[in-house]
């Protein structure tokens, strides 16, 4: 798929977010990285319209633990899918009390905890620095924000989330930890996600839904994947009328060309054109094509 201009819809996440009512000309395909084989094939489709692309994180049946998502293949497979603004529903434990099972939180803020994860694109042969002071797309987080009120979703818009390595879940310890730190969700799969999306020059926002209270909270149960799974079935319906309310709002924006986002590498790269890695000015021809062929 080329883009055309038009806005180009990503979704990260589950599968139950892929079966939405009145997705049409669905299919299945695979897209080729040089950064190795992305979690899955992507499912392309259109929804009144609005051209959609889905990733299941996990690949199909969740058989990817998230220390091992080809999170580089992920993001470079969506951009040259034509991808422009990606939107990852992922599942977290909360920190805070208010932020209960079955709330979504509407992120803009991350701590990046994770160790045994390559965390960019760029490295020897040709060097890039992005900002991340502003990790998610404020533009988007707009329209998922209103998308929510319409849908008469529980969402609360702003949140610090702590990305854990895992798979484990977190100590006693750790969870007041990150309590202590103002943090106030917990997961493991958007980091480094969100980094190689804004490296990508895509627009990212994330969409967290709490599951469960980690294992800080003295009157629930510590955190189980059963628990998880009971949470997430619930909220599948709630995550594709969150979908479906959104897309629209992307179809309809104006400002969307001129985001930010889209020139992230505007001014990242430091290393001079004559010394550039050529094998990585190839594999970069999707992600950075666009500052890289002028």
């Amino acid at each position: 798929m080329s883009n055309t201009g038009k806005p180009v819809f990503g979704i990260i996440g589950g599968s139950g977010v892929y079966d939405i009512d009145g997705l049409e000309n669905k299919r299945w395909e695979r897209i080729a990285s040089p950064f190795g084989n992305a979690s899955d094939e992507l499912l392309f489709g259109e929804l009144d319209g609005q051209q959609l692309v889905f990733l299941p994180r996990h690949g199909r049946g969740h058989k990817i633990p998230p220390s091992e998502i080809n999170f580089h293949a992920n993001i470079d497979a969506l951009k040259r899918a034509g991808v422009t603004d990606v939107v990852s529903v992922s599942a977290v434990g909360s920190l805070r009390e208010h932020l209960r099972p079955g709330m979504f939180v509407i992120v803009d803020q991350f701590v990046d905890r994770t160790f045994a994860r390559n965390k960019s694109f760029f490295g020897a042969g040709l060097v890039g620095h992005v900002s991340m002071a502003h990790p998610v797309c404020t533009r988007l987080g707009d329209h998922i924000e209103a998308a929510a009120k319409e849908a008469g979703i529980e969402a609360l818009r702003g949140g610090t989330y702590l990305v854990m390595e895992g798979p484990q879940f977190s100590t006693l310890a750790e969870s007041e930890l990150y309590r202590a730190w103002g943090c106030d969700v917990i997961g493991m799969t958007n980091m480094p996600e969100a980094k190689l999306a804004r490296e990508a020059e895509l627009c990212y926002a994330t969409i967290a839904m709490v599951t469960d209270y980690d294992c800080w909270h003295p009157h629930h149960d510590n955190v189980t994947v059963e628990q998880i799974i009971k949470v997430l079935v619930a909220n599948a319906d709630k995550a594709k009328s969150l979908v479906r309310h959104v897309v629209p709002k992307l179809a309809s924006d104006l400002h969307a060309a001129s985001c930010s986002c889209r020139s992230a590498l505007e001014h990242a790269l430091i290393t001079s054109a004559e010394a550039r890695s050529p094998d990585l000015l190839r594999k970069l021809e999707a992600v950075a094509g666009r500052i890289l062929n002028r």
